[in-house]
């Protein structure tokens, strides 16, 4: 039910942004019309995931599964965090995007968003296959999340693309230790990882080119405990 309010509410939101397009289909968006853009994708991160893909899924055409039931856990559990991660990343684009200083900067970071609601819908498909919901505390990570990426986004451009760059890297490494961990005859799952890694490592070899500095190491094992906290929670719930 509160799924279908949200989607509804969402769609709202759209329709409220359409309404004032000039005839030449341009507009400068207010503060309050980036506010309810905001608002909308977050409900469609956090209640309609299906609707942001824009790809296929990597893993439709990996076979059939032949997991035993403990397995099927473990790779819903592993396939979970993957899903809170990438509402995390939603969020993180989304408050950079908020606070960027440079047109280019800011679109450079909803373009990667965009590309990102692929790993999302990919995600929760898989977890519905495996007969599993995603995190029940994903309000809490798009949150906290857009939140930190807002801070980002205010401390200065280079900041945010460096902080965009140190995250991509520590979400391969996690990504690339799932590999290890699922079933080797999760096949389906396993080319969806596979796939993610590939883009995450392009969209942070993107932010470093585009002149992201590199992150105090203070700043970098913050992160990584975040990421423990979540990664462990996630697994669960």
């Amino acid at each position: 039910m509160f799924d279908h309010v949200s989607l509804a509410f969402s769609e709202l939101c759209v329709s409220h942004l359409s309404a004032g397009y000039n005839a030449d289909m341009t507009r400068r968006y207010s503060l309050a019309d980036r506010f309810l853009m905001d608002l909308s994708q977050g409900l469609k991160t956090l209640h309609g995931g299906e609707q942001l893909k824009h790809r296929e899924s990597p893993g439709q055409d990996a076979g059939n599964d032949t997991l035993s039931p403990r397995e099927r856990r473990h790779a819903a559990g592993l396939m979970r965090v993957n899903h809170a991660g990438e509402v995390a990343a939603q969020a993180l684009y989304q408050g950079q995007a908020a606070t960027a200083r440079l047109p280019e900067v800011r679109e450079a970071m909803e373009e990667a968003a965009r590309e990102e609601e692929d790993h999302l819908a990919w995600c929760e498909e898989r977890l519905a296959e495996l007969g599993e919901k995603p995190s029940r505390l994903g309000p809490f990570w798009y949150v906290g999340s857009f939140a930190i990426g807002a801070a980002a986004g205010l401390a200065g451009d280079k900041w945010s693309l460096g902080f965009v760059a140190e995250t991509e890297k520590q979400v391969c490494d996690h990504l690339e230790g799932h590999l290890k961990k699922l079933p080797e005859q999760d096949q389906r799952s396993r080319a969806i990882v596979e796939q993610m890694k590939a883009d995450e490592a392009h969209h942070g070899e993107t932010a470093r080119q585009a002149g992201g500095a590199n992150l105090p190491r203070p700043i970098r094992d913050v992160m990584k405990l975040a990421s423990r906290v979540m990664t462990r929670t996630a697994y669960w719930f």
